[in-house]
This record gives C-alpha cells, structure tokens and sequence, in this order.
C-alpha cells in the first residue's frame, strides 16, 4: 500500500533588509506603499507567528532562510568595485533603484521559490521541484541560483527526490514558481492547474503578465506528470490590469475544494469542467462574483490568497482557512469568507492573522509559503533542521530579535553597518538551521570584504 501524504508547507523567513522599494509593477500594495518605513523585526516574528499556529493545527511546518541580500556579487558582475561598503556607496549614488533590487526581501514569499509535484503524482515516484527563474523582474531573478542550491542541500536523496534547474532565462519562458500553480486531488489522484497570463503569441492585459504559457508547459514536463493530471487555464487579463499578478491572487484550493474570484480565469467555468474530469469526482467550488466582492477588494484584501489546510480532527480531517486580518477587517470579504464555511461542510472554520508587514508589499498567507506534499519517509529524509517544533520556534524568534532592526527605509539600503548585520545574522542562522556553508560568502570570500 502506498505510504499517504501528509501536509507540510516551508515558510521563507523574512529577511533582515525587508523594506518598501515598490519594485513591482502589477503588485498594487507594493506600488502604493513605495517609500514607506518597515519594521523587519515584526515582519519577520509575524511570519513565525503564522508558522506557528500552521503547526499548532497539526500541519507540518518547515522554514527557509533568506537570501543573502544586499546581494553584493550582482553589484559586482555590475561592474562595482572595491570594498563592501564602497560598493554600496557607489550603487546609492549612481543608481539608487538598483541598489534596492538587490537588496530586495522578496525571497520571503517562497510560493515563487519552486513548484512541486509529490511523488505520488509523477511517473517516476519521486517528489520533483522545478526552481522558479522569476525572469519577470530583476530583484526576483536573482533568487534562482541560492534557491536551487538551498533546495539541492535540503532534498539531497536523489532516491526519492528531483530538484530541477530554472528554466532559462528569457521573456517567453517567464516562470513564477506555485504562485501559478494550484494541486487539486480527487479519486484518481492529484491533479495540477497551472495558470498563465501570457503566451509568444499574445500578452493581452495593460499590467506585466508575469507566467508564460510556455514556461508552464515546461515546468509541467519538468514535474514528470502524465498529461492527464495537468490543466492549463489562463488568468484573465482584467483580474491582471485589476492586481491579481499571481493566479494565487485570485484562487486557492485544496483537496476537491476550490475558491476563486470569477476575474482569476478567463472561461472559468470551461476550466471547472476539465478539472472535474480530471479529478473524477464532482469540484466543491466557491465563486464570488463582482457584485459580490469587487476585484479591488478582493486584491487589497486578499481573501483568496489564504491558506487551506487539511487538518486532523475529530471525525477524522477538515479543512481551515488560514487568511490575513485585513480579510476580516473588511465587511465583504469577511462576508464572502463566511459564506465559504457555510456552503463547503470539509471547511470548519477560519482563522485571521496579522501579516501586515508581508500585506503592504503584496503578500498573503499563501505567498509565504510553499506546499509541499510530503510522506512521514520523504520528511524524514530531508536534510538539515528546518522542521519546525517548539525549540526551533524559540531559538529563531531569539535570532530575529537579536539581529533585526525594528525600522528601515530604502535609504538605509546604503548603510555599511547593514550589510555587516546581515553577515553576521546568516552566518549564525546557517549553523542553528545546520545547513552548511550555503551562501556564497561563506566558501568563496566574494562577499564581506570589508573597508578597515
């Protein structure tokens, strides 16, 4: 008999130089909060928070570094000489925007790291993970290289996993990792919905259509899945020009069950029906209308970018919905959320919690993290300690406040002590995580040359 799989889902830790650049055109919070002061400490700790109360419904919970950032070799390759803080110095004089972007926290929102296929989906039996190349834009782009590594060192038994390069990196093979891409499962097994905006041979809505068609066919390949567990749906452009740069923006689901804003697909209800014959049994969708939740709303709130997990009870499992607070703060997305519970019985209840930090940059619960269907096998063969209990919980809310600065501004990008801060604080999180010399300042000296 085949061993089950069980939930667990890694969470990126927010990195220590999270700030609010406005980086990311399409990404409606992002833009409207460029400028503004963050607090890297209580976006960081509100992340943990969240990992916390995911493990505390009985879901597994693992946790991934950040990136090293800001990311000193690309200002190098850039042609920026001398010490660190020179360079930094150099890059805040001549080109300010690109000393943000490589100073960006985005690896926080690991829905973009990868996307995965569990292992009782593919044609091989192995857990396969294709790295997102985040081609769409620079400050992300630079995310693929550390994450394949990072990923390599953690799922290392090439007996029971697959970890893929990214795609290569150009516009018609733009890949945005599980953002765009939602596991349903049913009677004949998993199958996989992978969402794209555009195609070579049309790029429809006014904001940047981020995945291509292209690039999700071959992440599709990548996964090793048979043709009949994948669906290919196109987001449509107006839920696109209205924010909804991710599919996840507008669309979640689990199990049989699926919720989605009637702007997240173009001719939603022709894909509803290729699903449910994939799945072999009736899809338990939720759809809220425009009249019912307006896509402004709906993208400002980020009810669909909740979480559903399926979480062990009584009666044997049910689901719950993990969404930010501002869903609730919110009376018609609180209302579509409630209608949610009534109308789907496996959904028992919702819980809200504060990720304000990670909302004003345009990220929800589900951008925090990456799904990764897993049997107790598979989870005991991952490498290091990055499976989150009770002890690791406390050492890491103890690093974040020993290390994180509870404000930053984009101009502090350029502070040379920064940069020291963040050396010292990844050199220590790699020895409690035990992963080795992972950052490349560790094994070539690129990094952290320093002025006397």
């Amino acid at each position: 008999m085949a061993e089950p799989l069980g939930e667990l889902n890694f969470d990126g830790l927010v990195g220590p130089t999270h700030n609010f650049a406005g980086l990311s055109p399409g990404n409606l919070a992002s833009t409207h909060n460029r400028e503004a002061p963050s607090n890297p400490r209580a976006a960081a700790l509100q992340g943990l928070d969240k990992m916390a109360h995911v493990r505390s419904l009985g879901v597994a919970q693992a946790v991934l570094p950040p990136q090293l950032r800001p990311h000193l070799p690309t200002l190098r390759r850039l042609g920026f000489r001398g010490s660190d803080e020179q360079m930094l110095a150099a890059a805040a004089t001549a080109e300010r925007t690109l000393l943000r972007r490589v100073s960006s926290a985005s690896s926080m929102w690991v829905a973009n790291a990868a996307t995965v296929a569990p292992s009782s989906d593919t044609r091989d039996g192995r857990l396969h993970l294709v790295t997102a190349n985040l081609n769409s834009m620079l400050h992300r782009s630079l995310e693929a290289d550390f994450t394949t590594r990072l990923l390599k060192r953690l799922f290392a038994d090439e007996h029971r996993f697959a970890v893929h390069d990214a795609l290569p990196g150009s516009e018609a093979l733009s890949d945005e990792g599980a953002a765009n891409h939602t596991r349903l499962c049913g009677a004949s097994g998993g199958v996989h919905l992978f969402g794209w905006g555009r195609s070579a041979n049309q790029s429809p809505s006014r904001l940047p259509a981020r995945q291509s068609l292209e690039a999700s066919r071959a992440v599709a390949r990548l996964l090793d899945l048979p043709d009949e567990r994948v669906v290919f749906a196109q987001q449509d452009p107006v839920g696109i020009d209205g924010g909804a740069f991710h599919s996840d923006v507008l669309l979640v689901g689990n199990r049989n069950f699926l919720m989605l804003h009637e702007r997240a697909l173009l001719e939603h209800e022709a894909v509803l029906q290729q699903l449910e014959d994939r799945l072999g049994e009736p899809l338990q969708v939720v759809l809220a209308k425009e009249t019912e939740l307006p896509l402004s709303v709906a993208v400002s709130c980020y009810p669909f970018n909740s979480q559903v997990l399926s979480v062990p009870s009584l009666n044997g499992e049910t689901m719950v919905i993990v969404a930010p607070k501002d869903a609730e703060e919110n009376a018609l997305t609180l209302q579509f959320l409630q209608r949610v519970t009534r109308e789907v019985d496996a959904v028992s209840r919702i819980d809200f919690l504060e990720l304000r930090q990670s909302m004003r940059n345009g990220g929800g619960p589900a951008c925090l993290r990456l799904r990764v269907p897993t049997t107790a096998t598979e989870r005991g063969a991952l490498q290091g300690r990055v499976l989150l209990d009770e002890t690791l919980d406390r050492e890491l809310r103890a690093w974040v406040n020993r290390h994180y600065r509870d404000q930053l501004e984009p101009r502090d990008l350029a502070d040379p002590l920064l940069i020291r801060e963040v050396l010292v604080a990844l050199d220590e999180l790699t020895a409690l995580l035990r992963l080795g010399s992972v950052y490349e300042f560790q094994t070539s000296g690129e990094c952290g040359r320093m002025a006397p």
